[in-house]
């Protein structure tokens, strides 16, 4: 494959949104854009659907300035979706289409900003265009708040609602200290199978405000043994804040929250939620104490006025490296982040093969995790803390946040 290939690309967002994802999406048009071998940027609208529907927005067409305000807008300006694509050796109807998409609009270099699943989705898509003999370099650029890709160190979107999350934490905490009463706040946390997420409570503790237990779903929950062990701490304290991953599990792998099966994404994950409510009435009934549970929910992956500079930083040069990797000659990988050396933190970005990545799943590794479950060492403190510094300098407009306001305007 020679280095030197002109046609445009397409930019495509898939999966749950984070604060900090336009800011990869933002690092791959902007790059694209000024890039003298893509020849016209295109944005797909819902993801790899929008490929397949032939909606197309025309990133040229678009201001500059609404471009950069993409570093200051949360969830996925492009749209999102969750849309699982067979294998293509057993059906390729899809990659047909995509490939008469490709076609169309000459398209060389195709990137796509996702998680676990859409990892897998873009593999596909790189395997297939490699099979069909088109020439198109695929590039995965990472996203999910969950931080359970495989064979990076984080990824962008954590480290923001991670902030969030712990900030969020020390608010509660302070709160339910008011009076004079004692009072057990159980708060909700995103995380199916990894609970870096709710792992990222206790960097509330580094300001004196964290939680008193933490549960995460790499170990498994015993109800009784929960009850015992917020009665202890309400006894010795007054007071009890309890942060639980949504995925906490019985050891029979039944989730606690109790979610029908049923209820699933489109990959058939189960949708999680009111396992808070399920535990303050636990609480309540057992232990006859003010009790509230609290669900973050949508709040931890599109609090972009509480993002980490550093997240969108390093969200920014996840798009822009795999822009200029693609251009380079690359193919077939994924951005992923290193950690370089002790001291001082600083990360490299390296490239990875989309398949060490795609169906993997990272969990916070069992030696951050306290003996008891209930709780997380200084490993994961000290591995956590550098990624939720600085803050960012955000326009405004009547004292309100500025979004970017993209014309989307559909390519012809």
């Amino acid at each position: 494959m020679e280095n030197a290939l002109k046609g445009s690309c397409i930019i495509g967002q898939s999966g749950g949104p984070t604060s900090v994802i336009n800011s990869s999406a933002y690092g791959v048009i902007r790059t694209a854009l000024d890039n003298e071998n893509i020849t016209r940027v295109f944005g797909a609208a819902h993801g790899i659907k929008g490929v397949l529907n032939d909606q197309l927005y025309d990133m040229g067409e678009e201001d500059a300035k609404e471009l950069e305000l993409l570093m200051n807008t949360p969830s996925s300006e492009l749209g999102s979706c969750r849309y699982k694509m067979a294998d293509p050796d057993s059906d390729d109807t899809d990659y047909q289409r995509i490939l008469e998409i490709f076609k169309k609009y000459n398209v060389r270099y195709f990137f796509y900003n996702g998680g676990n699943d859409s990892m897998d989705t873009c593999d596909k898509i790189s395997r297939f265009m490699d099979k069909s003999g088109w020439e198109c370099r695929v590039m995965g650029v990472p996203k999910t708040i969950d931080n359970d890709l495989y064979n990076t160190d984080h990824c962008p979107g954590f480290a923001s609602a991670a902030k969030y999350i712990a900030t969020s934490c020390a608010e509660i905490y302070k709160d339910a200290r008011v009076y004079d009463t004692g009072m057990v706040c159980i708060v909700e946390i995103m995380g199916r199978h990894a609970g870096w997420l709710t792992a990222a409570s206790a960097l509330a503790g580094t300001i004196g405000c964290g939680p008193d237990l933490i549960y995460l779903p790499e170990t498994d929950f015993d109800m009784d043994r929960f009850v015992a062990d917020v009665e202890r701490v309400y006894k010795e304290r007054g007071n009890c804040l309890v942060a639980v991953s949504e995925g906490v599990h019985y050891a029979d792998g039944r989730f606690v929250s109790e979610a029908k099966t049923s209820a699933t994404d489109g990959f058939g994950h189960a949708q999680l939620g009111g396992l808070a409510s399920l535990l303050a009435a636990v609480i309540k009934d057992r232990l006859n104490v003010k009790v509230r549970g609290i669900e973050l929910s949508l709040l931890q992956r599109c609090a972009a006025h509480a993002a980490s500079a550093v997240d969108v930083n390093e969200a920014f040069m996840a798009g822009k490296i795999a822009v200029e990797s693609a251009v380079a000659g690359e193919t077939g990988k994924m951005v992923a982040f290193k950690r370089a050396g002790c001291g001082e933190y600083k990360c490299e970005y390296v490239l990875v093969p989309l398949t060490s990545v795609a169906n993997y799943e990272k969990k916070v590794p069992a030696e951050w995790i306290t003996p008891d479950g209930t709780g997380v060492t200084q490993d994961f403190i000290d591995y956590a803390l550098p990624l939720i510094q600085g803050s960012v300098d955000r326009p405004t407009e009547n004292g309100m946040p500025r979004y970017a306001r993209l014309k989307k305007v559909l390519a012809k």
